[in-house]
């Protein structure tokens, strides 16, 4: 099938319990490991590009390698989104580009501005058939080009959501509880805990409509202490506890968003490649078991995290 909207996706997450995996890619084994675990579990998927992967891989390549994906996945739908849309020229790059969602994130703006802008977006994105994902509140953290300190994050205040839904038309809203971007999202000590008062009451101001959560990588022990084990250097990394993230998507969450948990898969494959294989130069050489580190890392997520085999 064709790349797709999630419209249809959402409404069956909705009612399902469940939530999609959006995954970031930024490479062909990236790309493959997320496609090769989604098709084996028939699960539905979101493939992101960030504006630093637009930046590092090119926008074309990107698009190509997610159009490979659709055709050795017949089974599955994929959607192609825009993660972190900094601004109506780049939306409208990707709308123009094949994507079939865009992100706008003006989170960091007033209300009314942020408002302003997304229905911008939303204007020129509906008339081409492409859905729009829109932020309230502010997410602490640094990932790819997003990058907020500590004391410049905001909780969403479910207050303002049915304005802003109602304004501006967007079709899911990423929402701001506790989550965070990067692999140190949390003090060490501190035990980590989403404001699901929030996403109560967002849901009950918004019945049936999609939220999605950005910064939900749970940065597994196991990666971190490899990356540490063979040269590398995450001291106290900690992420999302991956049943509050289960709880978030039996609740009105559709969508999920993963990145962090990619790389350090990625990367700690490769880092122990490198130590106990020394002669291995050819990048297919630890490439592969990279990809495979993904693809077990995703099926996990699906089956596990997300409650999502099975549903396409």
């Amino acid at each position: 099938m064709p790349l797709v909207t999630s419209t249809e996706m959402f409404k069956k997450a909705y009612s399902g319990g469940y939530a999609v995996g959006a995954f970031n890619v930024n490479n062909m084994e990236i790309v493959q490991g997320i496609t090769e675990a989604a098709q084996e579990l028939k699960a539905p998927l979101i493939l992101q590009v960030s504006k630093g992967a637009r930046a590092y891989a090119n926008h074309t390549y990107l698009v190509k390698l997610v159009e490979a994906a659709v055709i050795e996945c017949p089974d599955i739908p994929i959607v192609l989104h825009l993660d972190h849309g900094p601004d109506f020229e780049t939306c409208k790059a990707c709308i123009d580009g094949g994507f079939t969602s865009v992100m706008i994130d003006a989170s960091g703006k007033p209300l009314a501005e942020n408002i302003e802008i997304t229905k911008k977006v939303v204007e020129y994105a509906h008339d081409h058939g492409v859905v729009v994902e829109a932020e309230l509140g502010t997410l602490a953290g640094i990932e790819d080009a997003v990058s907020v300190k500590a004391e410049d994050s905001s909780y969403t205040r479910p207050e303002d959501v049915e304005e802003f839904v109602t304004k501006s038309g967007c079709d899911s809203l990423a929402i701001a509880i506790g989550t965070s971007h990067g692999a140190f999202k949390f003090k060490p000590g501190t035990k980590p805990q989403l404001r699901f008062d929030i996403l109560k009451e967002v849901e009950q101001r918004l019945p049936g409509f999609p939220i999605v959560l950005h910064g939900s990588s749970s940065v597994p022990k196991e990666f971190a202490d490899k990356i540490n084990q063979f040269g590398g250097n995450m001291p106290n990394a900690i992420g999302v506890p991956e049943d509050q993230l289960r709880e978030a998507a039996r609740m009105a969450v559709c969508k999920i968003n993963i990145d962090t948990d990619l790389r350090m898969a990625m990367t700690a494959c490769i880092r122990e490649h490198f130590v106990t294989n020394p002669a291995d130069f050819d990048p297919r050489q630890y490439l592969k078991p990279a990809r495979a580190a993904i693809k077990s890392m995703v099926a996990h997520k699906i089956v596990d995290v997300l409650g999502c085999d099975h549903k396409a």
